[in-house]
């Protein structure tokens, strides 16, 4: 690369909103599924008093925080459907999706739709908690803080029970879509 090309490459520009998405799509992130439920309040005249309310979305958001103790973070939008039942969550489960699990990720990240009625590969887990078959890994977590950030919320959890699932190779979201690791 020439000298004129490093420069007109390695521009630094004003941050704008699309800019930002650009640059954010050259990650790779690893694609989990996070679902949650909330004890419902709906009015009795709609049938469902006290029953939970479930949740589930797609986050490329996941990350360790800590070891010590254990926390991990996700993000979800503040517009998200799932948002008011996570706001509501005591605890949430975190499934790091496998290379084969490109639906899941596709319907959890849906809107308008029944995701679980869509996905019919989950099982009902402690706290009420739907947890995906398949997955690479679940964490069985306790949220601990919600910390507002611009459009979306930071959830840091802290796992209470993990299991490791199926062995291979993660599903990944990178340029807009789905792909795996390369072999090394």
């Amino acid at each position: 690369m020439t000298t004129a090309q490093r420069s007109r490459t390695d521009e630094l520009r004003p941050v704008d909103p699309e800019l930002f998405r650009t640059l954010l799509r050259r990650q790779a992130s690893t694609v989990t599924v996070v679902t949650a439920v909330a004890r419902g309040t709906r009015p009795a005249c709609l049938g469902d008093v006290g029953a939970p309310l479930r949740a589930g979305f797609t986050a490329t958001s996941f990350t360790s925080v800590s070891l010590d103790p254990p926390l991990v973070s996700f993000c979800l939008g503040t517009t998200s459907s799932s948002s008011p039942v996570l706001d509501r969550a005591e605890h949430v489960a975190v499934h790091l999706l496998a290379a084969n699990q490109t639906e899941a990720a596709r319907i959890f990240a849906t809107k308008g739709v029944d995701r679980f009625a869509a996905y019919p590969y989950w099982e009902a887990g402690p706290f009420g908690l739907p947890l995906l078959t398949g997955a690479l890994a679940r964490l069985l977590c306790r949220v601990v803080h919600r910390v507002p950030a611009g459009d979306h919320s930071l959830v840091i959890a802290e796992p209470l029970a993990l299991a490791e699932g199926v062995d291979g190779p993660p599903l990944l979201h990178h340029r807009g879509g789905y792909t795996t690791a390369a072999a090394a």
